[in-house]
């Protein structure tokens, strides 16, 4: 991708850094970002910032969050917002940061509180905001990762499910803390795994519309604990069984074909806020569940229905920015990375565009931001 697109200004976000279990692997991390920050593709970027949450044995805080931000050297006077002093800071050479992330002032992190949302009962997970320059406009880029289904969660319908209105409702003070009025407003950009599911009650009527439908329920409690279809004809072969993190469906093309676009009138939660957020039109297959199997990178696990939970959202602002950037050349790609290729449970996507010169006025409401010439910017939310 960086040698693809060549940005001048390159945002890497990671989740689950130190891999699943990382109280075990953790340990791997420190070389990774060497060999990252010394490989060949990357040794046109003089400058860079790294801010891994590598402090697992605070689970109060800890994320598993990391950020990495390049720099072109082909850019001169670049500036980061310094949150405490309230002013830009000239960025030069590379620094890493991750035990001492609460208190770097280049970088605010939270993470929800467990009892914050009393009707869910697993981890929530927030995430980092900076501020960077990018021509005459200074983006805010923050990282978010969704707080995920329950394995006991029955997979018969997503929206309105109590995590659902956990993601809606995280995802707008999400908003409201951009929003802050310490600071001056910006256009701002959201990345992550915000861990959205389609309306599944809805894809398996459309999937199953010739299906019979047989329920099982559990002795005890006479729950429903299994839903089974099968073809009306064709020896009533089964075509999807629905259980608690199962969603096994005979013929995953359907989530290939035309890169599974006609399901996207199911992708309805980000629609709450369909006049702060914004999103470039998706044309890539959905990003999750995809086999950890290395020979199978194709292939979706059977654990959930296939959804776009990775996404590169922003606000309006920021999206006139960056369609302003299509007038000369058609450079915008909104994407996912390794189609073939195994890259854990989820795709990693990307958002690359080119800042045309003074298409940052609108969006820049900052006082004192330096006043810099524009460069390529490109945005990638990845898992790790």
């Amino acid at each position: 991708v960086v040698h693809a697109h060549r940005p001048h200004f390159l945002a890497l976000h990671c989740q689950e850094f130190g891999g699943k279990n990382y109280e075990a692997s953790m340990s791997h991390v420190d070389k990774f970002v060497k060999e990252l920050l010394s490989s060949d593709a990357m040794k046109e970027y003089s400058r860079a910032r790294v801010y891994l949450d590598e402090n697992y044995k605070s689970q109060e805080q800890f994320t598993a969050l990391g950020s990495f931000y390049f720099l072109h050297e082909s850019l001169k006077n670049i500036y980061q917002f310094d949150f405490k002093a309230k002013k830009y800071k000239k960025v030069t050479g590379k620094e890493i940061y991750s035990d001492t992330l609460e208190s770097t002032p280049m970088l605010e992190k939270e993470k929800f509180p467990q009892d914050y949302f009393p009707e869910v009962a697993w981890r929530l997970r927030s995430g980092g905001r900076g501020k960077w320059p990018q021509g005459l406009s200074a983006p805010e880029l923050l990282l978010l990762r969704g707080p995920r289904e329950a394995a006991s969660a029955f997979p018969w319908t997503s929206v309105g499910r109590p995590a659902s209105r956990v993601r809606t409702s995280r995802c707008g003070l999400l908003l409201e803390k951009i929003a802050d009025q310490r600071f001056e407003k910006a256009c701002y950009f959201v990345f992550g795994d915000f861990n959205f599911r389609l309306d599944s009650k809805s894809v398996v009527e459309t999937l199953c519309t010739k299906a019979t439908m047989q329920a099982v329920r559990a002795a005890d409690t006479n729950e429903v604990v299994k839903l089974i279809f099968r073809e009306s004809d064709n020896d009533r072969k089964v075509m999807l069984q629905l259980e608690k993190k199962l969603f096994d469906y005979s013929n995953q093309e359907v989530f290939r074909d035309d890169n599974g676009t006609a399901l996207l009138e199911f992708d309805k939660e980000l629609s709450v806020f369909k006049d702060r957020l914004c999103e470039l039109g998706i044309s890539f297959p959905p990003s999750y569940p995809y086999s950890e199997d290395c020979s199978q990178g194709r292939q979706y696990m059977n654990t959930r229905c296939p959804a776009w939970c990775d996404r590169v959202l922003m606000s309006p602002s920021a999206k006139e920015l960056v369609l302003r950037s299509e007038s000369e050349e058609k450079v915008v790609t909104y994407d996912h990375i390794g189609p073939n290729v195994c890259t854990g449970d989820h795709k990693p996507v990307f958002l690359a565009f080119r800042i045309a010169p003074g298409a940052g006025r609108r969006c820049q409401r900052l006082e004192g931001t330096p006043d810099e010439s524009q460069s390529c910017c490109q945005n990638s939310n990845r898992q790790q």
